[in-house]
């Protein structure tokens, strides 16, 4: 059985979800210990969660492009073989 290797650079792909993820943790945990206003950031990393998923880019992945990150590609799944 042989284990194939996979590539595990940090991309715009896989920094976009983390830091929507970190941000909605820190959203919630303001929401509930300082002020339910700070929901209002969960709705708005949701937006660019959503438009990212859309048209393939939103603010942050823009950002992150410009500082030279690569884009990285969707994994396709392989069939068994």
């Amino acid at each position: 059985m042989t284990h194939h290797v996979r590539n595990r650079a940090w991309t715009i792909a896989r920094l976009v979800p983390l830091l929507a993820g970190t941000l909605v943790l820190l959203s919630t945990t303001l929401a509930v210990t300082l002020s339910p206003w700070w929901s209002i950031l969960a709705v708005l990393v949701g937006a660019n969660l959503l438009l990212y998923s859309a048209v393939g880019w939103c603010p942050a992945s823009l950002l992150m492009a410009r500082l030279g990150i690569p884009a990285g590609t969707i994994a396709r799944a392989r069939p068994q073989s």
